[in-house]
């Protein structure tokens, strides 16, 4: 959720601090993210009902990696991969998840850092932050995106998956999901991206994007410049797949409910109903 101003057109990434957090996407962008997951593959363990919605949940496994899902209370649907923030499988991310899984999609939510820390999850204060970083420091992105691929894979595989599929992100996933947009083979059959850093720099990314594709940004958020926003708004203006809404008076992470520093209720409320609604008619 901390991100350091426009990295220029040749992003770099540094390791994270807690002045400059960098969204490290695009240190080596892989050129195809077609990967050969295992179906079969499919290790269900403790169901359990999350209130207050009448799903389920259980975990896949994806190569050597776990990933949650979260079914609909009909048992299926168009599927969605939800890529996690810096602060991994938390409370937060699990509510959006129990959220989308009640609006009748079928949810995974890979687990990004399995690869040094799995099973990884932090609050959101200093401490969280800083143990959050840290871990964050030994993620490599180009990884990150094809982990995310093979999630999607592996939901495309699944019985109950009966519509289309498509991915979802925030922060840290906001970048990886539009890098996934632009170099998944197959392609996803949607995608959002909440305030995603990397993306003002890594618009030539748009080019390869044959999917609808939405974004949504804070226009006031400290650590993607609205000027940098604009540069988005002005590039994709003549793209007909593409649409981009800016919360004008919200920062960055407002939809994050946990973190009361940047939670935009009303802000929040706008943008998930587009998002939705965007989901359901092309994932439906």
């Amino acid at each position: 959720m901390y991100f350091p101003q426009h990295p220029g057109p040749t992003p770099a990434f540094p390791r994270p601090t807690h002045a400059s957090y960098a969204m490290y996407v695009h240190r080596t962008a892989p050129a195809n993210c077609s990967l050969s997951c295992d179906p079969g593959r499919y290790r269900p363990e403790t169901i359990q009902l999350v209130e207050p919605h009448t799903v389920t949940t259980r975990v896949d496994a994806v190569g050597d990696f776990d990933l949650p899902v979260w079914l609909p209370a009909g048992g299926q649907g168009p599927a969605i991969v939800l890529v996690q923030e810096i602060f991994g499988l938390d409370d937060y991310l699990r509510s959006v998840a129990a959220d989308l899984a009640a609006a009748g999609f079928v949810v995974g939510v890979p687990d990004l850092f399995w690869r040094t820390d799995p099973g990884w999850s932090s609050g959101h204060d200093e401490a969280g932050l800083t143990a959050s970083m840290a871990v964050a420091a030994e993620f490599d992105p180009a990884l990150g995106v094809s982990d995310v691929a093979a999630s999607l894979a592996h939901l495309r595989s699944l019985p109950e998956v009966t519509g289309k599929a498509g991915a979802l992100g925030f922060c840290l996933g906001g970048s990886l999901a539009y890098s996934l947009a632009a170099t998944a083979s197959p392609s996803p059959d949607a995608v959002v991206s909440f305030y995603g850093s990397t993306v003002p720099a890594q618009l030539d990314l748009l080019d390869r994007i044959t999917c609808p594709l939405q974004f949504h940004f804070g226009g006031q958020d400290p650590y993607i410049p609205r000027s940098d926003i604009a540069t988005v708004e002005a590039a994709v203006a003549a793209r007909p797949n593409v649409e981009i809404h800016i919360q004008e008076q919200a920062g960055h992470a407002f939809h994050n409910h946990a973190a009361p520093l940047f939670h935009n209720p009303t802000a929040a409320a706008a943008a998930w109903q587009l998002a939705t609604a965007f989901l359901a008619t092309h994932l439906h």
